[in-house]
């Protein structure tokens, strides 16, 4: 088993112990290490006895681990790119959400919503589980014409309803309430978990690998390549779903208590809404679910079940 799944296990049991730690991993200036570094450390943890039963105490071994856990995927073992990494998520993933939510024409919906699925499907997809560990050009390739289907339809699916509005002129204010403040919020939250679900759908089809309480490997799992993809994909739809739809809701108070008298000040406002819940919303949405999934050996194929008595497997769930 990795050495970030091993972490994970230890000290990512409950809710609270994963926000937690999702806050000090998404620290930005862990972006500032350079690959070396970054290998250097993951040489230091791999070769520590420490068999992370207990939580750690030595504040140096821990900020190794938060560097490893923010900047490796630990089914591959490869150093995942700047831009994909969690700390990178916020900063980056923060304008296209507000550059979403101002725009009120189809064709710079469309854009901005291209955009930003692009972004989240390639963060999801390079912190996913390999389906295979040998070089299979065909299963990359898959996941890539995939995740461009589900980027294109996702975009092309948020700018539907501002078609249909001005291409028959449809402004009465029920309306333009439906399209522009309540469709936006679940429309995005859908699919947000759509793209995640289709680009990582080759582990449900081929399969990913669960170990026992060791961390040996016993077999590949489609049940748990499912539950990882379902898991991630709910977080995903929870966390922009939400990040629209709060906001909007806060809006609506402050308008109505005349608060904010300004236009100008009124986009302040809610560009400074956006940016705390998305801020809030991400490590929440990541903490959902623990990183080091566990499955019952009841849950599991015939196959895996013949190799092993134990009773509750693990697997790498994945961002």
């Amino acid at each position: 088993m990795d050495a970030n799944l091993r972490f994970w296990r230890a000290e990512g049991q409950s809710f609270f112990q994963r926000f937690l730690l999702w806050t000090d991993v998404l620290d930005p200036l862990l972006l500032l290490k350079s690959s070396d570094e970054i290998r250097r450390t993951r040489l230091l943890i791999q070769n520590n006895e420490k068999t992370l039963s207990e939580p750690i105490q030595n504040n140096q071994t821990r900020k190794a681990f938060l560097l490893s856990l923010s900047s490796v995927n630990p089914d591959t073992d490869k150093i995942i790119p700047l831009m994909f990494r969690a700390p990178s998520f916020l900063p980056l993933s923060l304008p296209l959400v507000i550059a979403s939510s101002l725009q009120h024409q189809a064709k710079g919906t469309f854009f901005c919503q291209f955009m930003f699925y692009s972004y989240t499907t390639g963060f999801t997809f390079l912190n996913g589980n390999g389906t295979s560990k040998a070089e299979d050009y065909s299963v990359h390739e898959k996941q890539m014409f995939y995740g461009l289907g589900a980027i294109a339809y996702a975009a092309c699916i948020n700018a539907l309803p501002l078609v249909f509005v001005n291409r028959y002129e449809l402004k009465g204010p029920l309306v333009q309430l439906v399209v522009r403040k309540l469709l936006p919020a679940p429309l995005l939250g859908l699919m947000s978990a759509f793209t995640a679900a289709i680009v990582r759908s080759p582990e449900f089809e081929n399969g990913i690998e669960v170990m026992d309480k060791n961390g040996k490997v016993v077999g590949v799992s489609k049940k748990a390549g499912e539950k990882a993809v379902m898991e991630t994909a709910l977080s995903r739809g929870v966390l922009f779903g939400t990040t629209f739809f709060l906001p909007e809701l806060f809006m609506y108070f402050v308008q109505r208590a005349k608060l904010v008298k300004t236009s100008r000040a009124l986009a302040s406002v809610r560009m400074l809404l956006i940016t705390s819940v998305l801020a809030g919303m991400i490590p929440v949405s990541f903490s959902m679910f623990p990183q080091c999934g566990e499955i019952s050996r009841a849950e599991l194929e015939p196959e895996i079940l013949s190799s092993t008595e134990e009773t509750e497997l693990f697997y790498n769930r994945g961002i």
